[in-house]
């Protein structure tokens, strides 16, 4: 192998080609949270923006009175609103239970048969990997979307599955500690905001304004030395650096 190449193995997949992306969530925010900005990035561009949620995130109530069901019900509303503010057309929901995520390969399987049907460019998940994650929705999604990004194309898995092999060639984890990509955020960052507010079960504007102060200085410290003002970063990675490969965080 020569240098080129050597240099080629050690680069992130390239971003700039999606014209269909599969943006993975745990709960029906986290999306708007961690790439909110990267999304309507994407959608500006033609890109076309599918969602899955994994769960229905019925323990998301802030109000004691308010039942599993009807949160669950709201947050299905306000999730699509969301979504469609910053351009995804496309929502697939596997409604397991807020808190109840325990199973990687199973889940695995549920997500890479979505993959297998939609057939996108990219993926997108929360990275599991970040220190000090305590939710072990965001690691068991992180973990299963990552194994179905990488088991996607195997034409015999899931077993018994009737759809066709498919290997999206690229993962970007967001919400991560080690972006080695950083997408130019600068004309959307508002509206990541005006989609968060849609989750008003969840964010008061107290911690809407919070947020916006630490991601408008996140996004500051991304864009440092580019040509743009706020970015929004990711760990983005290739079917090759998923298995066996010693040197993924140096990508």
């Amino acid at each position: 192998m020569d240098l080129s190449a050597l240099s080629a193995l050690m680069a992130p997949p390239d971003l700039s080609g999606c014209r269909k992306i599969l943006c993975i969530q745990p709960h029906p925010d986290d999306n708007e949270v961690g790439l909110g900005g990267t999304i309507s990035y994407f959608a500006s561009r033609g890109c076309e923006i599918h969602y899955l949620t994994v769960t229905s995130g019925d323990l998301g109530a802030l109000d004691e009175h308010m039942s599993a069901a009807e949160i669950s019900a709201i947050r299905a509303r306000e999730l699509e609103a969301a979504g469609r503010l910053l351009g995804a057309t496309v929502f697939h929901q596997l409604n397991h239970g807020d808190g109840t995520l325990e199973h990687i390969p199973a889940l695995a399987e549920e997500i890479a048969e979505i993959i297998r049907t939609i057939q996108p460019d990219a993926i997108f998940c929360p990275d599991p990997w970040l220190s000090y994650e305590a939710h072990y929705d965001h690691i068991v999604t992180g973990r299963a979307a990552a194994h179905a990004f990488l088991s996607a194309g195997l034409p015999l898995y899931p077993r018994g599955t009737a759809t066709r092999p498919w290997q999206p060639q690229a993962i970007g984890f967001y919400l991560t500690s080690e972006p080695n990509t950083v997408i130019d955020i600068t004309e959307h960052f508002t509206r990541k905001f005006a989609a968060l507010a849609e989750h008003s079960s969840q964010f008061s504007s107290e911690t809407l304004a919070m947020y916006e102060i630490y991601f408008r200085e996140k996004g500051r410290q991304l864009a440092e030395g580019k040509d743009f003002e706020l970015g929004e970063g990711l760990k983005v990675l290739s079917p090759l650096h998923m298995h066996c490969f010693v040197d993924a965080r140096l990508v």
